[in-house]
């Protein structure tokens, strides 16, 4: 292994007393409002209005709230809030925070003055919360990002674009205020020839498709995003058109980007994604350990069996290792340290997997009653299988992982 040294001041695992108070309100939040909730929105299958305004109503659903958050130096501040919200409920938390990956986006590929005008424009107000989109993935365009279809066709002559095509998966999809759309600029330069795009509120030619009704995380709404004919002006491209001509120019030349719209979003949101599937693992494991105490079978607690007490310990490790990923791979996003092992990839498929095998577990321990609906256990199950399947699958990030560590362009 090789080791790098970065001047960052001195090393500890010790969260500092601020991430502690926030961690401690958000998981306050979720226990009280949240984890409440949880039932009744994974059966209506529908986003719930009430639980975000009760979110904008204490700042935590708010401009100021995540910009403070992407302000922590150590980048653990939205991990953890990621964690706790999803240990309440992940549809819920997607709910709330879907809107972090179109924030990611414009973040990622916006000039300081689009940033400025957008990022707040994702989260509305107290009074009127807003939402918002990221719109990547297409029908015969899901990990094969290089493929995409939807278009986008620059006018010199007034100055504005023409988005066409159809969106597929995509949270808030079509009921959102505002919608980053990554679009193909130039076909022929595969991922290279995109470009990211803001479409605003109640702009003519974005419509809702198809809403998917799915296995887990129910209370988030995913549909279909339609781009027919949509004109947006020219300085909604993210970064600019000057920008993206240079960009272009060097694809076309052969010359490596420095980055792609949708990739340099993914790798600031993998670590963030991995959070949410670590808030799943912990509250299934946290249940499931309650109950092994509590539930006795032949004269004694089930947990005084080894089999149950090591299905926990192996529960336990994986969490506190996926964690460790997580907090290193948000650390280095917000330090700017590349991810030359593709870290960022790591903490998502080890976390993603880890909340997949720790909810089957306590399904396992609970028995019959870990299958039924009137224990949650059975949602965190079903919950957790989506985090080996959105934002690049398992597959994907192992490709990513292996093509980093080994420099070989493994297909």
């Amino acid at each position: 292994m090789e080791y790098k040294e970065f001047a960052v001041g001195e090393y500890s695992l010790q969260l500092s007393e601020d991430q502690l108070g926030i961690a401690q309100w958000v998981h306050h939040f979720a226990e009280n409002v949240v984890r409440p909730a949880a039932e009744e929105w994974d059966e209506r299958e529908e986003t719930p209005w009430p639980i975000i305004q009760e979110a904008a109503k204490i700042g935590l659903y708010s401009f100021d709230f995540v910009a403070n958050g992407y302000a922590d130096k150590t980048g653990l501040t939205l991990a953890l809030v990621n964690e706790e919200l999803s240990w309440g409920d992940a549809g819920i938390a997607l709910a709330i925070f879907g809107s972090s990956l179109a924030v990611a986006g414009i973040f990622a590929n916006g000039t300081d003055e689009q940033i400025a005008e957008w990022i707040p424009q994702c989260f509305g107000s107290q009074d009127k919360p807003h939402l918002a989109a990221f719109a990547v993935s297409e029908p015969d365009a899901g990990s094969d990002v290089s493929s995409l279809r939807t278009s986008a066709v620059y006018s010199p002559k007034d100055d504005t674009w023409t988005l066409n095509g159809r969106k597929t998966w995509i949270t808030n999809g079509g009921i959102a205020d505002v919608h980053v759309i990554v679009a193909s600029v130039d076909p022929s330069l595969g991922a290279r020839g995109q470009a990211s795009f803001v479409v605003g509120p109640g702009n003519p030619g974005l419509s809702m498709g198809q809403k998917f009704k799915k296995l887990g995380i129910r209370a988030s709404h995913t549909a279909e995003v339609v781009l027919d004919d949509c004109k947006i002006p020219g300085n909604a491209l993210l970064g600019g058109k000057e920008a993206l001509d240079e960009r272009l120019a060097r694809a076309r030349e052969g010359k490596r980007s420095q980055s792609q719209a949708a990739l340099a979003t993914f790798e600031a949101s993998r670590p963030m994604v991995g959070a949410q599937a670590l808030g799943i693992a912990r509250a299934a494991y946290e249940y499931s350990l309650e109950y092994a105490k509590e539930r006795v079978q032949f004269g004694r607690p089930i947990i005084e069996n080894q089999a149950i007490a090591f299905k926990l310990a192996d529960m336990a490790t994986s969490i506190d290792a996926a964690r460790l990923l997580v907090h290193r791979a948000a650390w280095m996003a917000a330090n700017k340290v590349p991810f030359a092992s593709a870290e960022g990839s790591m903490s998502k498929l080890f976390a993603g997997e880890t909340a997949v095998r720790v909810t089957e577990e306590a399904i396992q321990i609970l028995g019959g009653y870990g299958y039924v609906r009137d224990y949650p256990v059975q949602r965190w199950y079903r919950d957790a299988k989506i985090y080996t399947i959105f934002e690049g699958t398992s597959e994907i990030q192992r490709l990513i992982i292996s093509r980093a560590i080994s420099k070989v362009h493994i297909r």
